[in-house]
């Protein structure tokens, strides 16, 4: 039996506990957690992204999952101006909660590795060719290297 009685959301539930486990396991870290490195990696990265970019891999994502990315997103601010590693990296750091520290490195690679692992490899270079080099070197191995100018 469904536990929501749509099969829909069910899947979106077991298809987002995938992902949370992933990230999780990569951060060595409690669920909560791998929801905040989820969540302030996934705004980070789609407020750095072109608006035709950002709504290009939003629509890979699982309904729950793209609920979180979309969460109080301005298009007319994006793309932001981030071009370096290390504002990148501030920058996910002011959305993470201060409670329980999570390296804006560490939660950035996670979160990259498991887009990786479940969205298209196209669209995983389209993301990575949006990004300055400094930030495409978070990502797990691109094929073609995401060579193409940010």
């Amino acid at each position: 039996m469904s536990a929501t009685g749509l099969e829909v959301f069910d899947e979106t539930v077991q298809k987002t506990n995938t992902w949370l486990k992933e990230i999780g396991e990569a951060l060595e870290g409690e669920r909560p957690r791998a929801y905040q490195a989820l969540r302030a990696v996934l705004h980070a990265l789609r407020d750095r992204l072109s608006l035709e970019e950002a709504a290009h891999l939003g629509g890979q994502l699982p309904m729950l999952v793209r609920g979180i990315y979309y969460e109080s997103w301005r298009p007319a601010a994006n793309p932001s101006r981030v071009r370096s590693l290390a504002e990148f990296l501030s920058d996910i750091g002011l959305r993470l909660p201060t409670a329980a520290p999570i390296d804006p490195g560490d939660a950035a690679r996670a979160v990259f590795q498991t887009l990786h692992a479940h969205v298209t490899p196209g669209e995983i270079r389209h993301v990575v060719a949006n990004l300055p080099l400094e930030i495409r070197q978070l990502w797990p191995h691109v094929p073609d290297g995401g060579r193409s100018a940010a």
